[in-house]
């Protein structure tokens, strides 16, 4: 009979960086590898406990003295749209979908620095070249797609430019947007807002139950969209519950909401490889 050990990768803490989301904080992420033959079932169960990817690292954050980041992600069976997200498909439903491999192509480097430059040009990846681009989008050790988006064209352009793309993540059950972008020119199609539905159509058709939308903070301007979606999940207190009304969050601060790191390690489940 043949046995294995355990999955057991090694957990790492980086250290303090001003916070992106509150002013005045500093943030600490939790993080381990992302790599091996058992990296997809690694993803799959990390991604369930508050873990998000990037590159070949699975992160949830760690702040010493805040635990104001919710991990969210919308159950599909129950999602309704709003009237305004009605909307916001119909004015969008000239664009196509085209759904690749996750390979980087100077076009989307070409529109990610458009919206780079005019949306977040002193945030963290402004400075990105075209190599740490094709980084972001090929290192992947799991099953992942770039999701793109183009709309027709008007006089005096070719064929159907690229108009959003989104880095997204297959899981056992959903999709997990990774990262996404778009053209920041058309602000009548709420493109932000259209990708989200998509992907919710996207894992409705292949029988998947979340779509998962990264880190949610009570409180910030950058993570407020996010709550404007119904059948919304927040992992609080290490499990997933309905996130009701949005105002009756709020950030915990307290240099007493966040347990000592081996404690956080200790209770994270694992996958084991045993067959």
């Amino acid at each position: 009979m043949r046995h294995s050990l355990p999955l057991t990768p090694q957990f790492y803490v980086t250290a303090p960086q001003p916070c992106p989301y509150l002013p005045g904080r500093m943030e600490r992420k939790l993080f381990t590898a992302l790599q091996g033959e058992h990296a997809q079932k690694l993803n799959d169960t990390l991604s369930k406990q508050g873990f998000r990817r990037s590159q070949n690292v699975l992160y949830r954050p760690s702040c010493a003295e805040c635990s104001a980041c919710l991990s969210a992600r919308i159950r599909v069976a129950d999602f309704e749209p709003s009237r305004t997200q009605k909307r916001v498909m119909k004015k969008a439903a000239a664009l196509r979908r085209n759904a690749t491999s996750p390979w980087a192509t100077e076009d989307q480097f070409a529109l990610f620095r458009r919206y780079l430059d005019q949306r977040h040009a002193d945030g963290g990846m402004a400075d990105m070249d075209i190599f740490e681009f094709a980084a972001m989008i090929e290192e992947t050790p799991i099953k992942s797609r770039v999701i793109e988006y183009s709309r027709p064209a008007i006089e005096g352009e070719r064929g159907r430019p690229l108009t959003a793309v989104c880095l997204t993540d297959v899981f056992d059950d959903g999709l997990s947007m990774v990262y996404s972008f778009y053209d920041p020119d058309l602000t009548a199609y709420s493109l932000g807002t259209y990708v989200i539905l998509d992907h919710i159509a996207i894992a409705r058709e292949a029988g998947l139950p979340y779509v998962y939308l990264g880190y949610w903070v009570p409180g910030s301007r950058k993570m407020g969209y996010k709550a404007g979606f119904s059948a919304l999940e927040i992992y609080k207190g290490g499990e997933w519950v309905p996130m009701g009304d949005p105002g009756s969050h709020a950030s915990d601060l307290h240099p007493l909401s966040v347990d000592p790191i081996a404690e956080q390690v200790a209770r994270i489940s694992l996958p084991d490889t045993r067959l």
